[in-house]
């Protein structure tokens, strides 16, 4: 950066600006440099290996339709849902926290029909973010369904260090388990519009 665009300015200083305005989130922290940076998930592709600590709550676990276990972590292929769209996030993303009313929509939506909410479900990923602050996302932001944390940063290293949000689709039953039909960063539009799409890219 210029420090002439920033007069008066400090290096600090001038850095944060650069990062206000450069666009897109990746986490609270800087994430460790990686040797060899994993491919960003595209359609067509499978998505990457996961592990979750498996959610204590029974309402969670009946929604993501997994059994009462003593496991301690779980993977996307888990959880009973012919669709599974992911969103990675960071509670420290201002993007993410304008997106969270949309999504929460969107989840609203898809519970208010009996089948769909039997074909769909939905989780988030916060990259960077510690149980606790997901935590304080969750409440802040009111979000209904399960919110993972990926404190350090694992599943982001393993999916590209993709920026937030970033929104993931991926077929989780059959002979296409695991296939990821829908892969794209930043905000989705209108939530019907965006449910519907959803619906017919899965048929294809």
């Amino acid at each position: 950066m210029n420090k002439r665009c920033f007069p008066g300015l400090s290096m600090a200083a001038a850095a944060l600006v650069f990062f206000l305005f450069s666009g897109g989130c990746s986490g609270n922290r800087p994430a460790p440099a990686t040797p060899v940076k994993a491919p960003v998930p595209a359609v067509g592709k499978q998505l990457p290996a996961m592990l979750l600590s498996a959610p204590g709550r029974a309402s969670i676990r009946a929604y993501l339709g997994l059994p009462e276990t003593a496991k301690r972590t779980i993977s996307p292929g888990d959880i009973d849902s012919e669709i599974l769209l992911i969103e990675i996030f960071s509670m420290y993303c201002p993007y993410c926290q304008h997106e969270a009313p949309s999504v929460n929509q969107l989840y609203d939506l898809i519970q208010s029909d009996k089948k769909i909410a039997a074909r769909i479900k939905i989780i988030g990923i916060g990259i960077g973010n510690s149980a606790y602050e997901v935590g304080i996302f969750q409440e802040k932001y009111k979000v209904k369904f399960p919110l993972f944390a990926d404190d350090n940063y694992v599943i982001y290293k393993d999916i590209g260090q993709v920026r937030t949000p970033f929104f993931i689709a991926i077929h989780n039953r059959g002979a296409r388990k695991n296939l990821i039909f829908y892969a794209k960063r930043g905000g989705f539009g209108d939530s019907e519009d965006f449910l519907q799409a959803l619906l017919d890219l899965a048929e294809r």
